[in-house]
């Protein structure tokens, strides 16, 4: 049996996600700046076999499911390679991928065949023009062309993530509700968060998944949520009434799930974090590319999973924005 990562409030750790670059082809202002991002340098990142090392050596705690992540992941050259490396490891059950699409329909079949089963695309906008607005950059199209070609690839269910933004995205709702209806993809709002490089998050800009319901229900048809929800899950699952679409809500900020959270993280330049909200992080790379044992390493990750607070604290007045925006820490 492999050990446990537990920490101080009895929460059990299986769940890594691992940034591969902070390096992104659209700019969506709620996590980068517009202009003059200053990305990493190619020798600042993990390469796949330091990720490899890490991932084998995360195993034996328990680690079983992995996400990758960025900035945008598929602009990492030959990252089918590293689904493949990963996939190999026997106890490694569950391989995801957030990305925002653009390239999907280009690696879509890649990614298959090297193992990859789900996938989650970032897309906060059906209007085109909201999303240029959103984004910065243009794309929509591929956007949608990745997501119908990862179900032709055997992708099921695709899953959607979008970010709700008051006074901006209340359009996008009902579309959001056709879209799962008509295609098969699963939605999933998320509560805008305090993560953007610009630090201009304001509480009043959530828009709140109890809203997004009402209007769903309203509008389309009532959601009833689903019977069988995994605990440590961040969405909590419904389904329209008649059975014709799924979709997910990610309360981070009215319903925080901090208190069943499963996850940690590892960033592109090879940083541990705890919390995506973190004030702290742990040097990983320097141990991997030092002369640090495999038990060294492995301590540092315990010692980590061991110092991980109670929640991110959004709701009181004791909260930080860390100093890393989204895209430097991973998705």
């Amino acid at each position: 049996m492999p050990e446990r990562l537990v920490d101080s409030f009895g929460r059990v750790h299986n769940n890594l996600r691992i940034s591969v670059t902070d390096r992104c082809n659209i700019r969506c202002f709620y996590c980068m700046p517009a202009e003059n991002v200053q990305f990493m340098q190619r020798a600042q990142l993990l390469s796949f076999e330091e990720i490899e090392r890490f991932v084998k050596l995360a195993v034996p705690l328990g680690v079983d499911k992995i996400r990758l992540t960025g900035g945008e992941p598929l602009v990492r050259r030959d990252l089918p390679s590293l689904i493949e490396r990963l996939a190999a490891i026997p106890q490694i059950r569950d391989i995801g991928i957030t990305t925002n699409g653009i390239l999907l329909a280009e690696h879509a079949q890649a990614m298959w065949d090297a193992g990859l089963r789900r996938i989650n695309v970032s897309l906060d906008a059906l209007d085109p023009v909201k999303f240029q607005e959103i984004t910065r950059r243009e794309g929509y199209e591929q956007v949608l062309e990745g997501i119908q070609e990862a179900q032709r690839v055997g992708f099921d269910p695709v899953k959607v993530n979008a970010v709700s933004i008051r006074g901006m995205t209340e359009s996008e709702i009902v579309p959001f509700g056709k879209f799962a209806r008509e295609t098969g993809a699963e939605i999933r709002f998320i509560e805008f968060m305090p993560l953007d490089a610009d630090n201009a998050w304001e509480r009043e800009k959530v828009l709140y998944s109890q809203e997004i319901i009402d209007v769903l229900s309203q509008e389309i048809a009532p959601l009833k949520p689903l019977p069988t929800q995994d605990p440590t899950a961040p969405a909590t699952d419904f389904e329209f009434a008649d059975g014709i679409g799924r979709i997910g809500f990610i309360g981070s900020v009215s319903q925080p799930f901090c208190q069943s959270c499963n996850r940690f993280r590892l960033t592109a330049d090879g940083k541990i974090r705890n919390c995506l909200f973190s004030l702290e992080e742990t040097d990983i790379k320097s141990m991997l590319r030092g002369e640090a044992s495999d038990d060294k390493i492995r301590e540092a990750v315990r010692e980590s999973i061991r110092g991980k607070w109670e929640g991110h604290e959004i709701n009181t007045a004791r909260f930080l924005q860390p100093d890393r925006p989204m895209y430097s820490i991973g998705g």
